[in-house]
Parts: C-alpha cells; structure tokens; sequence
C-alpha cells in the first residue's frame, strides 16, 4: 500500500510519533518528553479545547514563553481544528487586547506569570469575551468565570475520538501570525496547512534534515523563524531543545554541546554574541552541522569570523519575510565567494525584483522583491486594505504575488542581495519593529509632546531602536524616565536603545518630522540602556 506524506501541519507530528514513539521530540527547562506522549497530550489538548467550544477555523491565542505547554498548544489547536495565534511573552496589556479582538480570539491559553498583565486587559478592555486556559495553576491565583486550570481540564480528558474531530483540509488555516505593521497596529499574516506544509518542507530540503538532528530553538515560538524549527523538526521526526533566548549566550553554548545539537538557527544579534564569547573552545560543538540565518543579512566580517570559528559547520544564509515564509537561500559552497548575498530562491518557488510599473529590473539595479509560490501566504487578517496593497494578482490564472516592500538588487548569476527596506520598518534582533508603534507608546506618556523612532547602526542588533522625543513646553521629561516607561509599556525587543530628549523635531517642507536630518544631524550623545 502506497504511504502518502500528511497534508496538515499536525498530522505530521502523529506520523512521527507512530514512526518513532519512544524517541524525544522535545526538551526543555530539564523536562523531556518524547513523540508518542506529547502527540497524547496534544489529543488531550485538543478535546479540552473542544470541551471549552472551540470549534473549525475559531482563533486560539497563545501567551506563553517558550515551554513543552506552547507546542502542545499549539498542536491541540491544530488538532480541535482551531487557528493558532503565538504571542510574545512580554507582550503587555495593551497590545494583547488588540490582537484578542482583531482576531476574536475564544481562548486564550497563558500562565499564571502573565496573570497581572491578563488582569489588566479584562480590566481595561470589558468588552472582550473569551475564555481563559491558564498553565501552573498552582500559584494561589483566584479563577473566576470562564477560567480554567491547563492540567485539572487535560488531565480528565480522553483522545479526539472521530465522532468530533473536525473536518479539516490543507486550504483551511492554520495560524495568524502577526507581524508589526508600517500602519503602527500589528497585522495577523494567514497561514494555511498547505503554506506551512509547503514552506517547511522547502527549507528541509534545503538544510538536508535527517531524524538524527537535534535543533536548538533559542529564538521565540511567536517569530516564524523559531516557530518552524518545531514544524520542520516534527516532519522529519528530529529533536528540539527549547530555550527561552539567546540572552546569555554562555548558557546556550553549554546546552549545545550537552545535548549534541546538529543545527543551530540565528539572528544577526546572537552571531554577535556568539563572536564575543570568551574561551569559546571550551563548549564540544563537534557535533554541530549547520547554522542558519534568516532574521536579516549577517555581516560579511561575522560571516569570516564563523569560518574561522567553526570550520566544520555549514553557514546556510537565507532570507525570508512572515508573508511568505521563506524566499531564498544561498548554497552553502558560495559562502566563500558571495558572502553578501542571501542566495536564489527557494525550491518551489519564484522571485522578481521589479520597479515602481511592476517591470524587472536589469541585474545590478534596485527594485523590490515580489514572490511567487505555494509559500505565499493569504493575507493579512482583517486588513483587505493591506491586503491588497501586498498581495496582487500574477500573470496566471489564480496566481498569487507577495509584493514584499524590500529592496533588492540579484548580481548577473542571479544571486540576490538585499539592500534595505521601503518602509520605517526596524529590524533589531532579528524581529520587526514598527517605529509608530514604538511612537504611539512614547506618545502616551505624560509631558511627551511628540515621538520619532528611527534604526540606527550597532554592532550587535544590527539595527538599534533610536527614540527622539520632546517634551510638552514647560514639562521636564529625562532619557531614563522615557527609558523606564519603556520597559513598562513595550516588549523587551521594542524597548530602545538610545533616548534623546530634544526640544523639538525637524520637519520637512510638508510638515512631515524629517527623519533622514535626525539620522544624520541629531544622532549624537543618545543614551544607552
């Protein structure tokens, strides 16, 4: 009998665990559990979820750190034939509220160490209706209507039995994963199964993934690069070692090594921390195969360092965008010739840099990028406006572009290099970071006349979040009070760097804060955090 490759995201996480029952699928914070008993809890998952009424295509939203309970979340709701949405665990009050209701959420699954940041949204934002799942209920918190403990609900349910699991096919959607916005207001990206399936599939094939790799997934499940590690992974029956960041990058060497990782995903910022880490011999990493790069171009200078480094290791430069997954990549042997460049496109897929009229551009001339391929995701939820703005019609019957708002130039092989972004948009640690967004939150604050935000160069985030601000005449508004109602307000990655009280913004002829004067003339003597 012919064996036919699952079309849904979680179908290929039960094959696994058919396949390989006892081997481990997931490890982290000194937990272990392997493929047969995560795909149980995530059927026990699932019926919960069902229990609570949710039901085909209903929005379940995720506010977790990294943890064994995200991806079993995650999979429960892929199971109960929900739509997952992955938020970032600092999220605060404000912007949690937002993407509930935009995505009309009817669950929200979080922990107790989010409780006042959750109570704070019911609080401030009544209208909301949803009900909570909450993780480590153990904490004394007190649980009112509509809020359930995650280990009393799964604990007492039995596997999705046929007589309710959904119907689902791969066209129906899977995730809405939001991505900052050049509007200030986050959008939700939809994925379907087919989209996650095909792009995942892609980048393995790419990589060259065997069930003998273990990834070590320091990036947040809630970025699209950190979330795949554990799709890609499930397809082809590897291991994941889950931890919550690169923060201390000593930390995640020593778990390398520990654990045997073979493949090890980045951002520009942890390559840079890697480079700074002293006695770095000391970590075994001789198990090592490949580091890749997605969140944004490395450096050619961190490029030769890893060389030297880690001569064994393949250097796999990509680059991708939430809209539609991955792109391109660069084969590992032009690493040497063409450092700078983030390679072809993908297989199953197809590229173009165009000008303004939609024309391609000769080699060697800016235009920006327009994708083409089953990796092209729907839209963004909620927003037809935007929407229509970045995906277009193709050439062919029901084809579909991504029109990607990046620049881009290929050199006369047809490798592409990436030169900039059309809009404000801030690429700071590997994530995307809106400057009105950061602006409407400086804005908020009293004595705050008016904000911008702008990205600077810095050596180890590749671009730092820069916030010049003046003050209501007459307040008296220092950097470090801006910087601490900052880190109340704004997640760890939008917080910025460098603050700069000025007495007022330049503007152009057309009454608009000229920011390319405030790059050049006033960035100077910003304080650092």
């Amino acid at each position: 009998m012919i064996e036919f490759d699952p079309v849904l995201v979680h179908e290929w996480l039960s094959r696994s665990a058919a396949r390989t029952p006892d081997k481990t699928a997931l490890i982290a914070e000194g937990r272990r559990i392997a493929y047969r008993e995560i795909d149980e809890k995530c059927e026990r998952c699932a019926r919960a979820l069902i229990e609570l009424g949710v039901r085909r295509g209903d929005r379940v939203i995720v506010l977790l750190d990294n943890s064994i309970e995200t991806v079993i979340a995650i999979y429960g709701i892929l199971k109960a034939g929900g739509v997952f949405v992955v938020l970032e665990g600092s999220m605060k009050a404000g912007k949690l509220a937002y993407i509930l209701s935009d995505a009309g959420g009817k669950v929200l699954v979080t922990h107790t160490d989010k409780f006042e940041v959750v109570k704070e949204c019911k609080k401030t934002f009544s209208t909301l209706e949803y009900k909570t799942l909450w993780v480590d209920g153990a904490k004394g918190n007190s649980f009112g209507a509509d809020e359930y403990e995650w280990d009393a609900l799964l604990d007492k349910q039995r596997a999705v039995g046929p007589e309710c699991r959904p119907r689902i096919i791969d066209v129906d959607l899977a995730a809405l994963i939001y991505t900052s916005g050049s509007t200030g207001e986050p959008k939700g990206v939809m994925s379907t199964h087919h989209n996650m399936v095909s792009a995942a599939r892609s980048i393995i094939q790419y990589i060259g993934n065997e069930p003998d790799d273990v990834i070590l997934d320091v990036l947040p499940l809630s970025f699209d690069y950190g979330l795949y590690q554990v799709i890609m992974a499930f397809m082809f029956g590897g291991t994941v070692v889950l931890e919550r960041s690169f923060t201390f990058m000593t930390s995640v060497l020593r778990r390398a090594a520990t654990e045997g990782v073979t493949g090890l995903p980045v951002v520009p910022t942890a390559v840079a921390m890697l480079l700074k880490t002293k006695d770095f011999s000391r970590f075994d990493l001789s198990k090592l195969r490949y580091l890749t790069n997605t969140g944004a171009a490395l450096p050619v200078g961190h490029i030769m360092k890893l060389r030297e480094l880690l001569p064994h290791v393949k250097i796999l430069s990509m680059f991708g965008l939430t809209e539609c997954k991955r792109v391109c990549y660069l084969p590992f042997e032009e690493i040497d010739h063409r450092p700078a460049s983030v390679g072809k496109a993908m297989p199953n897929c197809e590229t173009r840099i165009v000008d303004n009229e939609g024309r391609d551009v000769a080699p060697n001339k800016n235009g920006e990028l327009v994708v083409r391929g089953s990796n092209v995701m729907q839209g963004y939820w909620n927003a037809p406006d935007a929407t229509s703005r970045s995906y277009r019609a193709g050439g062919y019957p029901a084809d579909r572009l991504v029109y990607s708002g990046d620049i881009f130039r290929s050199d006369i092989d047809g490798y592409l290099y990436f030169v900039g972004r059309r809009d404000e948009m801030i690429k700071s640690r590997g994530e995307r970071v809106s400057a009105l967004e950061v602006e409407s939150v400086l804005c908020s604050m009293q004595g705050v006349l008016e904000a911008a935000v702008v990205g600077v160069p810095d050596e180890i985030l590749g671009q730092a979040v820069k916030a010049f601000v003046a003050a209501v005449p007459g307040a008296r508004v220092t950097a470090a009070e801006v910087l601490r109602f900052c880190r109340r307000n704004l997640e760890t990655f939008m917080i910025p760097k460098q603050v700069e009280v000025v007495r007022r913004l330049p503007r152009t002829p057309h009454g608009k804060v000229d920011k390319k004067l405030l790059v050049s003339v006033l960035a100077t003597g910003g304080n650092n955090t």
